[in-house]
């Protein structure tokens, strides 16, 4: 009876591993080369005058912060923007943006305040509000342009868009697969290694495709 608790136990791990290891492998240990000549779309808007156009500000930026190699842990600061090297997936999204010219911080703050009807939200709290995919997503609807979900349609994914799932939110990024669909740049959870991975076509839930400015 023992060995065979035992021989289940084992096998549980392995299937574990082997989950691990599909679900969060990492395509590549550097940044993947296009494999076809795309044009990356510019914005015509600089909104923090630093001399950097908004979608290419936004796609640096986003890179810029995965490179400190935040570590994955869900918590509430009073600051409301981490400072202790913790994050979760809307900080990605949040640090690309401020660093670019957006605060998202007081963008939501200020949305929730004048269409509270838009947001399911009971007591509104600027420190954490806009750290929420859901919050995120209804902000973006309402106030950016929204884009195809349909990644066949891959000219229509640029680098520095923004791809919001289900329960998890990414920057798009200019690196594409061998199917011409872009990486994205996100931070999913304590497992993962690389911030920049081909998850784009595996994913079936996907709930809006948005870009900040023209």
């Amino acid at each position: 009876m023992k060995k065979r608790i035992i021989t289940i136990l084992l096998c549980i791990i392995i299937i574990v591993l082997i989950f691990v290891v599909i679900k969060y492998q990492n395509t590549s240990s550097k940044r993947p080369q296009n494999y076809i000549e795309l044009s990356q779309i510019q914005s015509t808007i600089d909104k923090d005058k630093d001399g950097i156009e908004d979608q290419t500000d936004i796609l640096e930026n986003a890179l810029v912060y995965v490179d400190t190699h935040p570590k994955y842990k869900s918590k509430y600061y009073e600051t409301g923007y981490p400072d202790d090297h913790y994050g979760v997936c809307t900080d990605v999204v949040a640090f690309a943006l401020k660093n670019s010219g957006y605060n998202l911080q007081i963008l939501l703050e200020k949305d929730i305040t004048e269409h509270p009807e838009n947001y399911d939200i009971d007591e509104p709290d600027s420190n954490i509000d806009f750290r929420r995919v859901k919050n995120l997503y209804v902000y973006f609807l309402n106030n950016t342009i929204n884009l195809t979900t349909d990644v066949n349609d891959y000219e229509e994914w640029q680098g520095g868009d923004i791809v919001v799932f289900k329960h998890h939110i990414g920057i798009v990024s200019d690196r594409r697969n061998f199917n011409n669909v872009p990486y994205v740049i996100h931070h999913n959870d304590c497992w993962q290694k690389k911030y920049e991975e081909d998850i784009l076509e595996k994913r079936t839930d996907i709930i809006g495709h948005f870009r900040i400015s023209e």
